[in-house]
């Protein structure tokens, strides 16, 4: 039996004490209400993270299990599609800070997450996190350190993933390859003469190679958004999933959640092209030797789940001589990383200076 819809504004909750909207506290399992400090703990899910059976999802037969309706927002500057809740208040892009209209709202269906990882420390400290990162900058243009004074810029967003778990088999071929060394003779010039000398060159001697390796592949983790103009850096990507937890609505309380715009299927093939690379490496240890080649694997995939996950980061969105700029803040680890603006009027004056110290060294050697 196909489960029910459900809409996230059910989920929510308000103070008892109060009526006001309790929100998540980032490093904890609770929600609190910003007026009057009452909290409550989140309950884990008692059936832990939801894997999906991959194939009836690819088949389209079980869209409409396990899945929700949520409200969205386009943003029709940049093309981001966020999910916010009804008590957020700033109602701006999180990428490009543009005004997003609230009676442009439509809903959506989508999967429903099976994990989230919630944020691990609080807007306050990402933006010091930032102001410290902007503060470091060379030649950063004053209005930037300006921008970097105000919270508002920073917003936290939970970035959907897909996770994809499989048992691998493969039969390989290929060659295993051994070093050994052989003396080689060679010339060279020594005081003027020219004299004969051996060294020793390595050489590989290689023998073929076939057998078949499998093994279990644990939450292959594939971007569920296309981000073309707003792409996440790589060295931000570094997740600890070990501390995912299984997915309650109470930990998006109070933060903006992009949907995801990667189709199941597409994010598949990816993992899949993951899996390849995973049994070459495997085929490859499985041969031995110094050094392998590996000339043709079939792979096949079985007991195939998959999970869509939400990964926490900050972002800060800045304009600068009419020109975006993003800094992102790894909501887990803290690490941080982004595009910046120089001010050209800095490096002219410093590049001038550094002239004018030159001239002065060269005046004074040229007077002694």
């Amino acid at each position: 039996m196909e489960e029910e819809k459900k809409v996230v504004s059910e989920h929510k909750k308000s103070c008892t004490n109060c009526g006001a909207e309790l929100k998540y506290k980032p490093g904890t399992d609770t929600v609190t209400c910003e007026y009057c400090g009452h909290h409550e703990t989140i309950i884990p899910h008692q059936d832990g993270f939801q894997e999906l059976e991959l194939k009836p999802y690819l088949d389209e037969m079980g869209s409409q299990s396990h899945s929700e309706e949520i409200m969205m927002l386009h943003c029709k500057n940049c093309g981001a599609n966020q999910h916010i809740e009804e008590h957020y208040k700033s109602l701006h892009c999180v990428y490009c800070t543009m005004p997003l209209i609230i009676e442009d709202a439509y809903k959506e269906d989508w999967i429903l997450p099976g994990a989230i990882l919630p944020f691990q420390f609080d807007q306050k400290k990402s933006h010091r996190i930032f102001s410290k990162w902007v503060k470091g900058l060379w030649f950063a243009p004053n209005n930037l350190k300006k921008a970097a004074l105000d919270p508002q810029n920073t917003k936290g967003l939970y970035l959907p993933y897909w996770t994809f778990d499989a048992q691998l088999y493969a039969n390989y071929t290929g060659e295993r390859g051994e070093y050994y060394y052989v003396d080689v003779a060679y010339t060279t010039t020594e005081n003027g003469k020219t004299v004969r000398r051996t060294r020793q060159e390595r050489r590989t001697r290689w023998s073929s190679a076939n057998g078949n390796v499998n093994g279990f592949v644990d939450d292959t983790l594939i971007k569920a958004s296309h981000q073309n103009k707003n792409p996440i850096p790589k060295k931000l990507s570094n997740w600890n999933l070990d501390a995912l937890q299984p997915f309650n609505t109470s930990f998006l309380a109070g933060f903006v959640t992009e949907k995801y715009t990667i189709p199941l299927k597409d994010g598949h093939l990816s993992s899949t092209k993951e899996a390849e690379g995973i049994a070459i490496s495997w085929a490859k240890q499985h041969i031995g030797g110094d050094t392998q080649r590996v000339h043709h694997i079939d792979m096949s995939l079985s007991e195939e789940t998959f999970k869509h996950i939400l990964l926490p980061v900050y972002i800060s969105a800045y304009r600068y001589n009419g020109k975006k700029y993003n800094f992102f803040i790894n909501g887990q680890t803290g690490a941080i990383s982004g595009n910046r603006p120089y001010s050209f009027w800095k490096i002219f004056f410093f590049v001038v200076f550094i002239l004018i110290v030159v001239a002065v060294i060269f005046w004074f050697s040229e007077k002694q």
